[in-house]
C-alpha cells in the first residue's frame, strides 16, 4: 500500500557568511530592502518560545524579548545608519521575506508541485547568517513525493545536477519561473559563496528541516511502525523513493510525550515522522517543530559554523590572537549554557548536537587553542627573559660607567715620592 500523507513541510537551510567588518553594511542593505521586514519577538505572541528558552538564550536568540514596544517603534524611526549599526551590535537579528502570492498554471499533470510559503534570514553579529525556505507540495499527498522533493531540492544550488534532478518539480507562483531563478535570488541574498567554503561547508546543499503526518491507516494500534520503517528510513536520510539500497537499521528518537512520532538526525538535517492516529501531530507538534524545536538546530548548525570560523582563524598567524579571544566568549556565553529546562528539547538538544558531531569538533578546537596557549606562554617567558636579560645589562653598563665617570671627576691627591741619594 502507498503511503499517504495528511501534513507535510519542509525548510530548507542554507548558511553563509558575511565579513564581520561587512556586517553592518549587510544590515543597512536589508533594511534598505523593501521586501525584508525586521521580525520581532513579543514575550505575550511568543510565550512558547519564551518560556521553552533559559533566559541567556533568550537573550542571545530573540533581543526583542528584553525591548519594549516603545523602544522598538524608535527603532523603526530612526535612521537607516544608525538603525544599522543598533542592529549590528545585537548577538541575533532576524527579518522576514514578503512574498508575492500569485500563482501560475500546472505545466505538468505529473510533475510534483510546491509552493515557498515563508522566506526567512536568521543573522548573527559574528557574520554567519542562515536562509530559511519553507516550502510544501501542493496537491500530492503522496508520500513518495515527498521523499523526490526533499531529495532534489535539497541541491539545487548544485548546477551540475540542474538538468536532471528538477525534471517535473515546479514551482507554485510567479516570483520564480524556474530553479535557476530561485537560484538567483539565493545568490543575490548571500552574496559570495567564498568565506563559507573556506569553512568547509557544503555551498550547493541545504541543510533540511521537514515534517510529514501520514495517514492513520498505515500507522496505528493495530499497524506497527515497524511494518513502515524502512520508509521513515529514506525520509530521515533524505533518499529518493525509488532507493532500493540497504541500510542499517536505524534508531529512532521517540518521545513519551508525542505518541505515533519518530525523530531523525543526521548531518544533512532533522526530521519528524508522524501518524495522525494522535490528533497532536497535526494540530500542536507541527507548530512546535517549526519554532522551539527550528531554533534549537539553528542555534546547533550556529555553533558548528562558528567553531569551524574559529577553527580556520587560529591557523593565520595575524588572527590567531583574536581568535583565541573568541573561543574564550564562545565557552563562556555560548556553550557552556543550556538552552532550555524543557525535557524534550533538552534531549533534542543533545541528540542534534551529536548529529553534528560537536562535541568532536569543539575538542579538536581546544587541543589547538591549549597547543597555541602553551607555545605562546613560552614566548611570553622567554621575551620575558629576555626583557630582564636585556635590563640587567642595561644597569650593570649604567653602573660602570656611572662608576668611572665619578673615578675622573674625583680629586685624587697626589703621591709624593722622594728619593735620598747618598754618595
Amino acid at each position: 500500500m502507498e503511503l499517504k500523507t495528511k501534513y507535510q513541510y519542509t525548510y530548507f537551510i542554507y548558511p553563509f557568511v558575511i565579513k564581520e567588518n561587512k556586517y553592518q553594511k549587510y544590515m543597512l542593505r536589508l533594511i534598505k530592502d523593501q521586501n525584508f521586514e525586521l521580525k520581532i519577538f513579543d514575550k505575550h505572541k511568543d510565550e512558547g518560545i519564551y518560556k521553552y528558552f533559559l533566559p541567556k538564550m533568550n537573550n542571545f536568540l530573540f533581543s526583542d524579548f528584553s525591548l519594549n514596544k516603545e523602544k522598538i517603534e524608535n527603532l523603526k524611526d530612526l535612521p537607516e545608519d544608525t538603525a544599522s549599526a543598533i542592529l549590528s551590535k545585537y548577538p541575533c537579528t532576524m527579518f522576514e521575506y514578503t512574498l508575492k502570492r500569485d500563482v501560475q498554471g500546472k505545466t505538468d499533470k505529473n510533475g510534483i508541485f510546491f509552493k515557498i510559503q515563508k522566506i526567512e534570514l536568521i543573522c548573527f553579529n559574528t557574520g554567519i547568517c542562515f536562509l530559511l525556505l519553507k516550502t510544501n507540495i501542493e496537491e500530492s499527498d503522496s508520500f513518495a513525493d515527498v521523499l523526490n522533493f526533499n531529495y532534489k531540492f535539497r541541491n539545487i544550488n548544485n548546477e551540475e545536477g540542474l538538468s536532471s534532478n528538477y525534471e517535473k518539480i515546479y514551482l507554485q507562483g510567479d516570483m520564480f519561473a524556474n530553479s535557476s531563478k530561485l537560484t538567483e535570488f539565493i545568490e543575490n541574498i548571500t552574496g559570495s559563496r567564498f568565506e563559507i567554503m573556506k569553512l568547509d561547508i557544503d555551498k550547493n546543499t541545504f541543510f533540511t528541516y521537514s515534517y510529514v503526518c501520514i495517514d492513520q491507516q498505515a500507522w496505528n494500534e493495530q499497524k506497527s511502525f515497524d511494518d513502515i520503517k524502512f520508509n521513515f528510513v529514506k525520509f530521515a536520510n533524505f533518499l529518493s523513493a525509488d532507493n532500493v539500497a540497504e541500510y542499517e537499521n536505524k534508531d529512532c528518537e521517540s518521545f513519551s510525550q508525542w505518541k505515533y512520532a519518530r525523530f531523525g538526525f543526521s548531518k544533512q538535517g532533522v526530521t519528524l515522522f508522524t501518524s495522525d492516529a494522535n490528533m497532536n501531530n497535526y494540530t500542536i507538534l507541527p507548530d512546535l517543530f517549526e519554532k522551539e524545536y527550528l531554533y534549537t538546530y539553528i542555534c546547533n548548525l550556529y555553533k558548528k559554523i562558528y567553531l569551524k570560523k574559529i577553527d580556520v582563524e587560529l591557523r593565520i598567524e595575524d588572527k590567531v590572537k583574536k581568535a583565541r579571544k573568541k573561543f574564550i566568549n564562545f565557552n563562556k556565553e555560548i556553550w557552556s549554557q543550556e538552552i532550555t529546562e524543557d525535557d524534550v528539547g533538552a534531549c533534542l538538544n543533545y541528540e542534534m548536537s551529536k548529529s553534528l558531531e560537536l562535541d568532536k569538533l569543539y575538542d579538536e578546537i581546544k587541543d589547538k587553542y591549549d597547543v597555541l596557549y602553551k607555545a605562546y606562554n613560552v614566548e611570553k617567558n622567554n621575551k620575558l627573559a629576555i626583557t630582564i636579560l636585556i635590563v640587567m645589562i642595561l644597569l650593570l653598563i649604567f653602573s660602570i660607567l656611572n662608576w668611572v665617570s665619578l673615578g675622573t671627576d674625583s680629586k685624587i691627591p697626589p703621591i709624593k715620592i722622594s728619593i735620598n741619594c747618598r754618595r
